[in-house]
């Protein structure tokens, strides 16, 4: 784990969650998206990189796909309840962004713990409850309907009717790593999770830094714009917008200042942040065990309006660490590793990562996988 905290934060900062792509790294995240650290810079908002020692996140195991279940999401729920705890971050305002496996992460996470996080922005993923290995049912099959969807993600929280996170998406129609259909996947699923109407309430078509995108927006009951999704015309994998900090920010609204969730505050939805880190958290700590790896509410109807968008998609790649089109030259102070505690230095001038390591916990065994163990590791200056 990894973290940047600007030389200023505001009372409670805002925790924002940046997850790396496959064969990617903290680091990595940190010199790529320099959008989000200028704007953590702006506004005083504390920034989490995860670091998994597998290559890919994992997001399609048993373990990862449960609550406090012991795999890479509840080891990243682990670093979110450190960093609130040694920032006095807000729990009421936890937010997730991440690239093409960190994207997979992102909306796992918006499912899994949706009393955590109150918006995420994803880059060239999958939907919620799809495989890394991409299983049949992700690309194509008759189950894909946005009632399917939004079922799995469902059962990720049985018996939840709190606050569901707002989603944006991004994606390249000409991706050749992850196909635009998961998109698209994606849309059925969250506007059935969101009980959002099938259709968008604006299409727009917008350019950005010369790369024109289909923009469409859906708003809640209030008006507030809960789900975003932006697909670029001939864009690839990892397109010219990804961690487009210009966009990322405001929808997540870690541009506007105060204690509540701009969504929240406006539409008036309850929170239920700060019960997550107080309740499940700790006995995520000694059920579980932080750190371990497995391997890297309403319905809405959809209309054929949306599932005339879901084509036949089963010629996919499968993701590798090639996946990762911006190469990592900047290598962290120590090699990143989940769950672990950090101590943070004061950040530099030039905003360099803050990357000073406390002791590694000892990782619990997941199930299914190859055991792993870690030592001990020495705070480094």
């Amino acid at each position: 784990m990894y973290e940047y905290v600007p030389a200023t934060t505001v009372t409670n900062p805002p925790i924002l969650v940046v997850s790396h792509q496959c064969g990617g790294t903290a680091a990595g995240m940190f010199s790529w998206g320099s959008g989000l650290v200028s704007a953590a810079d702006q506004y005083g908002f504390v920034i989490v990189y995860p670091q998994t020692s597998n290559g890919c996140w994992d997001v399609s195991s048993d373990a990862t796909q449960k609550r406090y279940g012991g795999g890479d999401s509840q080891s990243i729920i682990e670093m979110v309840n450190y960093s609130i705890s040694t920032h006095s971050g807000n729990a009421n305002r936890v937010y997730a962004t991440g690239v093409s496996s960190g994207a997979m992460m992102t909306e796992l996470l918006l499912a899994v713990y949706p009393d955590v996080f109150k918006a995420g922005s994803e880059f060239s993923g999958v939907q919620a409850g799809c495989s890394n290995i991409w299983d049949l049912y992700c690309g194509n099959g008759s189950e894909m309907t946005g009632q399917w969807w939004g079922d799995k993600v469902r059962a990720m929280y049985p018996g939840y009717a709190g606050h569901r996170p707002r989603v944006q998406l991004w994606h390249g129609d000409a991706d050749s790593t992850i196909d635009k259909q998961h998109q698209f996947g994606a849309i059925l699923e969250w506007t059935n999770v969101l009980g959002l109407n099938s259709n968008p309430k604006t299409t727009t078509t917008e350019t950005i830094n010369s790369h024109s995108l289909t923009h469409e927006t859906w708003q809640d009951s209030c008006g507030y714009a809960v789900l975003d999704a932006w697909m670029e015309q001939n864009g690839p994998h990892n397109t010219d917008v990804t961690l487009d900090a210009a966009h990322v920010i405001p929808f997540l609204g870690l541009d506007q200042a105060g204690p509540t969730d701009p969504e929240v505050a406006r539409c008036g939805t309850a929170d239920a942040g700060a019960d997550a880190h107080t309740d499940a958290g700790a006995d995520a700590h000694t059920d579980s065990g932080a750190g371990t790896h497995t391997d890297a509410g309403s319905d809405a109807a959809v209309d054929s309006s949306i599932d005339a968008r879901v084509a036949d998609a089963s010629n996919h790649d499968s993701a590798t660490a090639n996946d990762a089109a911006a190469s990592d030259s900047g290598t962290p102070k120590a090699n990143g590793q989940n769950g672990c505690s950090c101590t943070i230095a004061a950040p530099t001038s030039n905003r360099n990562l803050c990357a000073l390591f406390g002791l590694v916990i000892a990782v619990a065994v997941a199930r299914r996988r190859s055991r792993r163990t870690q030592r001990d590791v020495p705070t480094i200056d």
